[in-house]
């Protein structure tokens, strides 16, 4: 076990070779075809926001120095959103205001409409003097003009995209969608939707793999299922290559598996065959071909998942310019069920998780563990994270889970 790579190295080596797109070749798109692209330069606000002072309530603009001189003041005018009070407001007067409009010129406040008395003639009765300042919302309180409201690598969505429509930003630049190829390589392996013949099974990893993709907002290059055949691997992983910015294959990485292929992906490229100290998903393959990258994942489809869960998500993160990426958080719990761990690899277990009455966090392992075993997915809702150096966990003892990110929510 200790010629094996640890995830921390893996991922460390990974992201560190991957460059970040050139913003030189951002794209520009109006904000309905932005959601879920990455920002690719810092977007300052052009204006100020509020761009003017207004009223926090409905109630009455007042100046502080009237109400100093008498409680009771006459109304002299309204202010109302996109209808701001435009004449001359005389001494010793209130002016009606609501949630939204313009502050008259030289008010100090705005008094909630709960807190004054309308007098029969019309006059109003203040309780009290108001703060100066009092429910007045201030010019660039909320954004100052010339301030970095987004900065470059932000993915955009529902939160962000209404923010710039604010502002009055009706176009965004975007880095290029990134390109992948996917494929995947075995006799064995069969179209979902095709009958199955003797010692046949379904390609669920590269399906698996697309649904993923998907949600990444990658352009997709689907490559289909490659014959354990040295000449048609070396053809179309020279035109996936060719075609994209990084290829991902399922399967044929594993010891065993790998002499062909690697002997046909180092004429295209320089390619690492590693060993990682992970469990799902020791067999992983990283590296550079000619004109695109590449990452090799397992062909067990509990391995593919968390490899590229763990390792390609923050690859694609990288490649796609998506500098506020960060990796699933972590959370300490209880777990309510022993668990069996072998020192020497770390460890990615399927779990349930929910908090108790107490509000504690507690976790609880879901169905077999085998790399082969997919189903387990269907009834979890996060992975038990335990350490490479770890044995056996007892029922009680805390560990680390991860919960599920988007990706498979």
């Amino acid at each position: 076990m200790h010629n094996l790579l640890s995830f921390e190295q893996a991922l460390d080596n990974l992201v560190r070779s991957l460059p970040c797109p050139d913003p030189a070749n951002a794209e520009i798109l109006a904000l309905t075809e932005a959601q879920n692209r990455i920002c690719a330069e810092d977007i300052i606000s052009p204006i100020n926001v509020p761009s003017f002072d207004n009223s926090a309530m409905d109630g009455y603009a007042v100046r502080l120095s009237d109400l100093a001189q008498s409680l009771k003041l006459p109304l002299a005018g309204k202010s109302f959103a996109g209808a701001p009070f435009k004449g001359h407001w005389p001494p010793l007067s209130a002016i009606r205001i609501m949630t939204g409009a313009m502050i008259p010129e030289g008010a100090d406040a705005v008094v909630m409409q709960e807190d004054v008395c309308v007098n029969e003639d019309g006059s109003l009765t203040f309780a009290a003097l108001p703060k100066a300042g009092q429910n007045i919302r201030r010019i660039g309180e909320d954004i100052k003009k010339g301030a970095i409201v987004l900065q470059r690598g932000t993915r955009l969505n529902a939160v962000s995209l209404p923010l710039l429509a604010s502002l009055g930003i009706a176009r965004v630049a975007v880095f290029p969608r990134l390109k992948v190829a996917l494929l995947s390589s075995g006799d064995e392996l069969v179209p979902v939707g095709m009958p199955l013949e003797a010692g046949q099974i379904y390609d669920t990893n590269r399906f698996c793999i697309r649904l993923m993709l998907e949600k990444l907002n990658c352009e997709i290059l689907d490559f289909g299922i490659l014959a354990d055949n040295p000449a048609e691997f070396e053809q179309v992983f020279t035109q996936a290559q060719a075609q994209a910015d990084l290829v991902i294959s399922s399967g044929g990485v594993s010891v065993g598996e790998a002499d062909f292929t690697r002997t046909v992906l180092e004429k295209l490229g320089r390619i690492d065959f590693w060993r990682l100290a992970i469990k799902p998903g020791k067999p992983f393959a990283f590296g550079k071909l000619q004109q695109a990258w590449f990452c090799g994942l397992p062909g067990n489809p509990v391995s593919a998942l968390v490899t590229f869960y763990q390792l390609v998500c923050p690859a694609i993160a990288k490649l796609s310019g998506h500098s506020s990426y960060r990796r699933p958080q972590r959370l300490s719990a209880r777990s309510l069920s022993p668990l069996k761990k072998s020192p020497g690899r770390l460890d990615f277990q399927r779990g349930y998780y929910q908090c108790n009455e107490q509000g504690q966090i507690e976790v609880r392992a879901v169905g077999q563990q085998g790399s082969h075993l997919f189903s387990a997915f269907m009834h979890s809702n996060c992975f038990i994270v335990l350490g490479r150096e770890r044995g056996n966990v007892a029922a009680g003892e805390e560990v680390t889970i991860e919960p599920f990110n988007q990706l498979l929510d």
